[in-house]
């Protein structure tokens, strides 16, 4: 089944665009950094670990330019792509940004990549341990002391708001956008969802596929809960999708374009890593969510979608509120979108988006002065 013309090319690029973007001829190469056995806060290591990551603009004497970015939930470097360039809030005329990749996302060590722990035998990881990953690599690879800003959408805002918790003097601002601070039930739910999806295709033989023969149903049915439902809203598809009718091919058409996207294993692990999230469980706070985000020093920028079902808008706000030095932003220009409100997806979004960051920066920086 085939997707109507205006559904194929438009509506389905709203769903997957957050999704790993392919990496173009004219785009800074990827690098890898080499950090030896990379120990976990389970007290566990990732062996051999290697982190993925590109960068863009040029790194300053002073090195008082960089922005790090984390990257999403399936998603790699490429995730923020639509805020960096000649003219937008991350302007490498500026800025020296890093855009790393998280554990898991299949560029960095992952259980699909990993030759000293392969498969299921990867040990499960967390938030913290990512943020900790992309602090080492912007320490020791670059000898950054103090970023400008972490910037990451989704999973990446996550990471971004445990940053501030984990390295209070580490960035001058925090840009968290469609974050959470913790996990809420209904995004444990929707999660548990998409594992339900794998690994209930025979395939998935408890994680022990070939890389030849992956779990391709579960893997359909999970970009189809992911994409087509707890990402959307039924107001933006009541909007895209005036005909009822039209929502079934279009959802074959997501299953279609993204169930290649990421390999199942991988999604299994960043998945459980992200519905165990919760800054109050930073070492130091005793699980004392409001105590974590009230230590937060950085100035601080959320931005979160209305009638977002993955990331609860709601999680979002109440975040900002507790954190001493924040301002809250509504992504909204005329739908509500959701979670895809922060996708990249949707021109109005990403003018919004790039209006506010770039002037909550030039505040941070003093209009570039502090840069110098």
């Amino acid at each position: 089944m085939k997707c109507p013309g205006f559904v194929t090319a438009a509506l389905i690029a709203a769903c997957v665009s957050s999704a790993s973007f392919a990496h173009g001829p004219n785009d800074p190469p990827h690098q890898t950094y080499a950090m030896g056995d990379f120990k976990l806060e389970s007290g566990e290591a990732i062996r051999d670990f290697q982190m993925s990551y590109v960068t863009h603009g040029t790194l300053n004497a002073k090195k008082s330019n960089a922005i790090l970015m984390t990257a999403s939930i399936g998603g790699n470097h490429h995730r923020i792509d639509y805020l960096i360039g000649p003219g937008r809030a991350l302007d490498p005329a500026r800025y020296f940004i890093v855009c790393t990749d998280a554990i898991g996302n299949g560029l960095t060590t992952s259980p699909s990549n990993s030759k000293a722990q392969p498969g299921m035998a990867f040990p499960k990881f967390n938030i913290r341990d990512m943020v900790n990953s992309s602090a080492q690599l912007a320490r020791d690879k670059f000898g950054i002391e103090k970023l400008v800003a972490v910037v990451g959408a989704s999973m990446g805002g996550m990471q971004t708001l445990q940053y501030g918790v984990s390295y209070p003097t580490g960035a001058q601002s925090l840009i968290a956008i469609i974050p959470l601070g913790r996990a809420t039930p209904w995004t444990t739910n929707a999660l548990e969802l998409t594992r339900q999806a794998i690994t209930s295709d025979p395939a998935w033989n408890n994680g022990n596929y070939p890389a030849s023969a992956p779990p391709e149903k579960g893997m359909r049915l999970w970009a189809r809960i992911l994409f087509s439902s707890i990402t959307r809203t039924p107001e933006s598809l009541q909007t895209d999708l005036p005909n009822n009718m039209d929502a079934i091919a279009w959802q074959a058409g997501i299953a279609d374009a993204s169930w290649k996207r990421m390999d199942a294993r991988d999604w299994m692990y960043q998945s459980w890593a992200y519905d165990q999230h919760d800054v109050g469980k930073t070492p130091g706070f005793d699980g004392d969510y409001f105590k974590a985000l009230r230590s937060i020093k950085a100035k601080t920028l959320v931005l979160a979608g209305e009638g977002d079902l993955f990331n609860p808008e709601a999680n979002a706000f109440e975040a900002a509120q507790y954190i001493p030095d924040a301002r809250y932003v509504k992504i909204k220009t005329r739908t509500a979108l959701g979670h895809t409100s922060g996708a990249g997806a949707t021109a109005p979004e990403n003018e919004l988006q790039n209006r506010e960051i770039a002037a909550f920066l030039e505040i941070v920086t003093d209009h570039g002065r502090k840069l110098q």
